[in-house]
C-alpha cells in the first residue's frame, strides 16, 4: 500500500484478484475504509481501453441539445433514480447521522451539473429510461455493458473486505446479487473559476454517498475533496491518479459496519492546480458506480464489528426502505 501525497491510500488490487497476496490487500483495503473512507485502487479489473471508451460515449451524450437529452428525463421523483437530470434538477441533501433520521437538512450551495442514471434491464422498481436508438446508436448496449463489467468490480471488493473482517469471501457477495445498483454518467459544465472561490455554486456540494460503496471513475480535471478525518471542515484533495478508481464507502456500509468504517464527507470544487481559460473551468466528467444491497433483504451488524463491550448501535434495517428513502430527498 502505498500514501498519496494528499494522505489517501493507494492500494494495489492486483495481488487480491491473482491470489498472490489476497489477505494483505484485503487488511489494506479495509484499513483505508476504517480511516478515511476512501481508498485509490489499481490494477482493479478493467483495461484503461473499456474505460476511456464509455468516457467518449458521456462525452457524445451531453454534447446532445437540451431537448434531445430531454427525450429520457429523469421523472420529477427521486423513487425513479433513471435517465437524464439538467443541471440543478437534483440537490445534495444531507440527512442527519448521515440518513439515518427521517429529518431532512438542506445544503445551501447550489451544484452546476447534469447526469444520466442507468440500472440494470430487469429492474421493475425503477425501469431504465432510454433516449430513442436512432440518437446515438448503441448508446444503451454499451452502458449497460460496462455496468455489468462494473459489477464484477464491485463484487472483488465486497470479497476483499469480507476477508478484511475475517469473514467467509463470499459474505457481502451473497447480499448483492441482483444487483440493485446505478451507474451514472456525469458532466460538469465549464463555469467561472471565481463563483466557485466565491462560494457561489459548488459542481457537487458537501454530501455523503448513501449505499454499500461507490466505485468512482474520473477525468484528469480534478477537483475532487474529501474531509479530513482528523479535522472537522478541512477538506483534502483527490487527485485524478492514471489507471486508479476511487472507492468510497457510503452510510449504508457505515450503519452495517456498526460505524467501523468511515462515511466521509466529499465534494467537487475547482481542484487546487486549476488551469483556466478566460477565467473558466473546464468541462469535467465522471462516471460513479453506486453499489446497494439486494432491495429485498433486512440486514443486520457485520459479524465481528460488535462485541459486549462495543454493543450494536442499530437495529436491523430493509434495504430498500433506506435506501429509496435517501433518493427521495435527492429531487
Amino acid at each position: 500500500m502505498i500514501i498519496s501525497s494528499h494522505s489517501i491510500p493507494i492500494v494495489d488490487f492486483a495481488p487480491f484478484l491473482d491470489g498472490s497476496a489476497k489477505q494483505q490487500a484485503a487488511d489494506q483495503l479495509l484499513g483505508s475504509f476504517k480511516s478515511y473512507g476512501f481508498v485509490y485502487l489499481t490494477n482493479f479489473g478493467l483495461s484503461n481501453e473499456e474505460v476511456q471508451e464509455m468516457f467518449d460515449l458521456s462525452k457524445r451524450f451531453f454534447a446532445l441539445s437540451h431537448e434531445t437529452k430531454m427525450l429520457a428525463p429523469h421523472p420529477d421523483s427521486g423513487m425513479h433514480h433513471r435517465g437524464y437530470s439538467f443541471p440543478g434538477q437534483e440537490k445534495e441533501s444531507q440527512l442527519p447521522d448521515s440518513g439515518d433520521s427521517a429529518t431532512e437538512a438542506e445544503i445551501p450551495l447550489p451544484s452546476v451539473r447534469e447526469s444520466f442514471d442507468i440500472g440494470r434491464e430487469d429492474d421493475d422498481l425503477m425501469p431504465n429510461i432510454w433516449p430513442p436508438d436512432h440518437i446515438l446508436p448503441g448508446f444503451k448496449e454499451s452502458c449497460l455493458a460496462f455496468y455489468w463489467k462494473c459489477y464484477e468490480v464491485e463484487k472483488n471488493i465486497l470479497r476483499a473486505l469480507a476477508l478484511g473482517f475475517g469473514l467467509e469471501e463470499e459474505w457481502l457477495v451473497r447480499y448483492h446479487g441482483m444487483p440493485d445498483n446505478g451507474l451514472r454518467l456525469q458532466h460538469y459544465p465549464s463555469i467561472a473559476l471565481e463563483s466557485v472561490l466565491t462560494n457561489k455554486v459548488a459542481r457537487i456540494s458537501n454530501h455523503t454517498d448513501f449505499d454499500t460503496l461507490t466505485v468512482l471513475f474520473q477525468d484528469n480535471v480534478g477537483g475532487l475533496e474529501v474531509e479530513d478525518p482528523n479535522e472537522s471542515g478541512r477538506f483534502l484533495p483527490v487527485p485524478p491518479i492514471p489507471n486508479s478508481i476511487i472507492v468510497n464507502a457510503g452510510d449504508f456500509l457505515r450503519r452495517w459496519s456498526n460505524d467501523t468504517i468511515r462515511s466521509t464527507l466529499h465534494r467537487v470544487r475547482a481542484p487546487p492546480d486549476a488551469v483556466t481559460k478566460d477565467g473558466m473551468l473546464p468541462d469535467r466528467y465522471s462516471i460513479p458506480y453506486f453499489c446497494a444491497a439486494d432491495f429485498s433483504t433486512v440486514v443486520d451488524s457485520i459479524p465481528g464489528t460488535w462485541t459486549a463491550d462495543y454493543p450494536k448501535k442499530y437495529e436491523p434495517v430493509s434495504v430498500e426502505e433506506y435506501v429509496m428513502k435517501r433518493f427521495a430527498a435527492d429531487y
